[in-house]
């Protein structure tokens, strides 16, 4: 193995087992292991200073090529000097790949040797991440360690693409080598194979036969058990070489740190510091408190008595939670001060321990409380009836093996079968219809159309969106569902359905309508009944339409051509955009001869793409149309019409579809 740009050297190990203390040098420092690196995605750990980081004792940082790569791009680093002088940082960075992206972002890609084609979160633009595009974009970044280009894909998946993915990685990672070039850089190959010990096994074998400086440990949690994840990471720890630093990506909770540096693990990142944070929650010497809690409410004791950090040093408990509760973003920072400083407080325990010989003891110590609520002000369980409703009418609540739960059908469909609820409405609706940018460039009411409530998630989705943007324009939320019983069944298990923990839902429930009291200009209204019916005469023309009803199978009428040229006719000539989960060419038929554009949406984790259909005066929008591609498929399809369509209504409809304006040119 060829030498390490890292200088990487053990300076002892634990008798009993596989944990090790070590050090290394990068471009900007001396790094001593274990190490925990803060992450800061796009440039910055989230709300927090750079000198704060330092004092907590951060050495080096972890940033994503992929967001950075979109902005604010590679030019600002080339001509700015690097990532370091841009954050004012002086100490290390590690840039992921990109890879994880690949797996989790919902934005419409496709795969393939070269790389990955994504579709802008910005300005809907496809960009290629191939190897090659990620190294230069982290040599321009200028991070001390970069990360070869990996396929990540679930740790649950099957054999064959575990393997596949497997395969992929190594020859990504061959091209990433080959593009670093003569950078000083220092650059980790990670480790894929699932949850196959085989397969991670052979995965080392092939990297650490490559000129890598270190060695990370990919694909775990994202969908395993705990005691999976362990098993994997210890076998794969212990398969790597031992001259290189070992870095397993991603995870985790300070208990999951200490087991892997047990498996013999040198670094982590994670969010969960400052995400836990955000929400109130912090690690401490008495275990995990959550600050929302009302029995802090006049407490006068400091957050950690055991902990020197400048949060515990100054603030004491009942103004942290009055910080919480009022979401005040100074108690975000504050709390996630103090978690940085305790992660890394447990890093250097844990370091001094080894070079003791110690670790056994501390092992014990610390598992006793690390995974601990409040050892002094224990929960008490609220009383609870022996059985939960899990049915209402029509549906029942389905969980998925990811751990979320949705409304399922007695027909068996499921919403959002395999994306938790409010990460597809997120991302398909809100994120995909710009709306943030819409509340905040628009001076007149925004209205917009949730046709299919179901359980809510795209209206609170969309109502999440309005109260965190700052001076957003008015927004009236008009909701169509012809049975409530989805929405009633989720609001009566809000545990299992936290976004409903809000007094919209129950509002709309008791009244069929909601105003914020917070946000005046924001209100909601339930429109009852069939959708083919009350949309003739809502309380006010779309600007928006979330287009999310059952598929044909269950709620046929909702997708076919007349329902498509009474909504065409119900925009009123407005440039109105319709967003929708369905790929069907059926439906994309129907709403191009109903007279919208048609455009291909993002994927959503489930679906390589969805559907855009947008009126003529929305047009020209930044979603890439069907073309003669598509069109040339349609004309070979074997389904090209409705099955009940005579040869009359065949003949004008495919007329229509072949002189839409959308194909000018191209049929």
């Amino acid at each position: 193995m060829s030498e390490s740009r890292l200088q990487f050297r053990i300076d002892a190990r634990d008798a009993g087992s596989a944990a090790r203390a070590a050090t290394f040098r990068t471009l900007h420092n001396e790094i001593t292991t274990p190490v925990f690196m803060p992450v800061g995605t796009q440039a910055t750990v989230k709300a927090q200073l750079t000198r704060s980081l330092e004092d907590s004792g951060s050495q080096i940082l972890l940033a994503n090529t992929y967001h950075l790569l979109l902005r604010p791009g590679a030019e600002v680093f080339r001509r700015l000097g690097g990532i370091h002088r841009f954050m004012s940082w002086e100490r290390s960075v590690l840039t992921d790949s990109g890879g994880y992206q690949i797996f989790s972002l919902p934005h419409s890609r496709s795969m393939s040797e070269e790389g990955a084609v994504f579709q802008s979160y910005l300005d809907g633009r496809n960009i290629l991440l191939s190897p090659e595009r990620s190294i230069d974009t982290q040599i321009a970044i200028g991070s001390d360690i970069m990360m070869a280009l990996d396929q990540c894909i679930a740790s649950t998946a099957d054999e064959a693409d575990a393997r596949t993915a497997m395969d992929l990685t190594h020859r990504w990672a061959a091209r990433s080598l080959a593009a670093r070039g003569d950078s000083p850089q220092a650059m980790f190959g990670i480790v894929q194979g699932a949850l196959f010990p085989e397969l991670r096994r052979i995965s080392v074998e092939n990297l650490a036969a490559m000129p890598f400086d270190g060695f990370a440990i990919g694909g775990l949690a994202v969908g395993e058990s705990r005691a999976q994840r362990e098993d994997i990471c210890a076998l794969t720890a212990t398969a790597m070489p031992e001259n290189r630093p070992r870095y397993l990506m991603g995870v985790g909770t300070p208990l999951d740190i200490l087991e892997a540096v047990r498996c013999g693990v040198d670094m982590f990142d994670c969010i969960i510091p400052t995400q836990v944070a955000q929400r109130g929650g912090v690690f401490t010497s008495r275990g995990f408190l959550q600050m929302r809690r009302g029995t802090y409410k006049f407490s006068a004791e400091p957050l950690d008595p055991a902990c020197d950090c400048p949060t515990c040093a100054k603030y004491n408990r009942a103004y942290l939670h009055h910080l919480t509760k009022t979401k005040e973003t100074l108690g975000w920072q504050l709390l996630g001060k103090h978690n940085i400083h305790f992660y890394h407080r447990l890093m250097r325990e844990i370091r001094e321990s080894i070079l003791r010989g110690t670790f056994p003891a501390l092992y014990a110590d610390k598992k006793l409380f690390l995974h601990e609520d409040d050892l002094d002000n224990p929960t008490v369980p609220p009383r609870r009836n022996p059985a939960r409703r899990t049915s209402l009418g029509q549906y029942r609540i389905h969980t998925a093996h990811e751990g979320f739960c949705s409304i399922v059908h007695v027909s068996g469909e499921i919403m959002h079968s395999r994306v938790a609820p409010m990460d597809e409405a997120r991302n398909l609706y809100v994120g995909q219809a710009r709306l943030g940018e819409r509340l905040v460039r628009g001076g007149k009411e925004l209205v917009l159309w949730d046709v299919g409530l179901g359980a809510a998630a795209n209206a609170m989705a969309a109502i999440e969106c309005h109260e965190e943007t700052t001076d957003p324009c008015p927004m009236h939320l008009i909701s169509f569902e012809n049975d409530l019983n989805s929405l009633r069944l989720a609001f009566a298990r809000r545990e299992l359905f936290p976004y409903l923990r809000h007094g919209g839902p129950d509002a709309i429930l008791r009244h069929g309508e909601w105003r914020s009291r917070k946000n005046p200009g924001l209100r909601w209204t339930l429109v009852p009944g069939d959708f083919m019916q009350t949309m003739e005469s809502p309380p006010d023309p779309p600007d928006l339409i979330f287009y999310d009803m059952f598929s044909s199978k269950t709620c046929s009428g909702a997708w076919t051509l007349e329902t498509f040229e009474r909504l065409f006719a119900g925009c009123m000539g407005r440039p109105v955009e319709l967003f929708t989960y369905s790929t069907s060419t059926a439906v994309r038929v129907a709403m191009l001869s109903a007279g919208f554009y048609v455009a291909q949406g993002r994927s959503t984790g489930e679906k390589e793409q969805t559907t855009i259909a947008f009126t003529p005066q929305a047009a020209p929008v930044p979603h890439p149309l069907l073309d003669a591609a598509w069109l040339a498929r349609w004309k070979r399809s074997a389904a090209q019409f409705p099955a009940n369509f005579t040869d009359t209504e065949r003949a004008a409809l495919a007329d229509r579809i072949l002189h839409h304006p959308q194909f000018a040119g191209g049929s």
